[in-house]
């Protein structure tokens, strides 16, 4: 471990991205002055973290690499699973966050964001009928709303939960109308982020979570019951 952060304290201070070249097995141990297992198991580490990754042959070796959302995903399953948690608990972790990251995006939005969640809400009205795109849009539109809050905290728990929820294969119905009604909050939701309006986002966004919490206490209570296991995550 100590090794490994020393790693990223010279990627960030040699100000190394995505695609940079680490140096190689030889310069690092020489520079490091550990034994090749501690050095391969400090590299091996920051893969699976999503920090690097390590190409084998010819112009291989340590890459860097950004670390995405799945890897909290991982974590944070594992740390739920171990607590007994279950999956009500992500649930009520959304209706806590998501009206302050609606709020947020109404003032910081950024004009490529903007694209985004209106491809998103397009999406959704454009696919009513099938539910597999229906709810992938939907994700979209929640989540770019959690990026355009400016606190990238916010993105990835939001990314990071929705993998958790949406990766267990829950057995929720979504018929037709409630898909329409989904759509018709999301809408609000989009034009009060679009007129810049804090406090119509945060509140619409606030009744579209209790919306939906109620609906899945009314219609899937024993998928909201059951433990989150990492195993079942896809």
């Amino acid at each position: 471990m100590i090794i490994a952060r020393r790693i990223i304290s010279d990627i960030d201070q040699q100000g190394l991205g995505p695609g940079d070249h680490l140096p190689s097995e030889k310069v690092m141990l020489e520079h490091y002055q550990v034994g090749r297992g501690t050095l391969r198991e400090s590299l091996r580490f920051l893969e699976l973290s999503g920090a690097i990754s390590l190409k084998p042959g010819p112009g291989g070796g340590p890459i860097v690499e950004k670390p995405e959302a799945s890897h909290l995903m991982n974590s944070l399953g594992l740390l739920l699973q171990f607590e007994g948690a279950q999956f009500a608990t992500i649930v009520e972790a959304r209706v806590g966050l998501e009206p302050l990251m609606a709020r947020l995006a109404a003032e910081r939005i950024t004009d490529e964001l903007r694209v985004r969640l209106e491809g998103a809400v397009a999406l959704m009205r454009e696919s009513t009928t099938d539910l597999e795109v229906f709810l992938e849009a939907n994700r979209e539109f929640h989540n770019t709303i959690a990026w355009a809050s400016g606190n990238p905290l916010f993105g990835f728990l939001i990314d990071a939960m929705d993998g958790v929820f949406a990766g267990s294969s829950l057995s929720v119905d979504y018929p037709v109308q409630q898909r329409l009604q989904v759509l018709k909050a999301d809408q609000a939701i989009f034009d009060a982020i679009m007129a810049g309006d804090p406090d119509e986002a945060e509140g619409a966004m606030r009744l579209h979570v209790s919306e939906w919490t109620n609906y899945l206490h009314t219609k899937s209570p024993d998928a909201l019951a059951r433990p989150i296991t990492w195993d079942a995550m896809q």
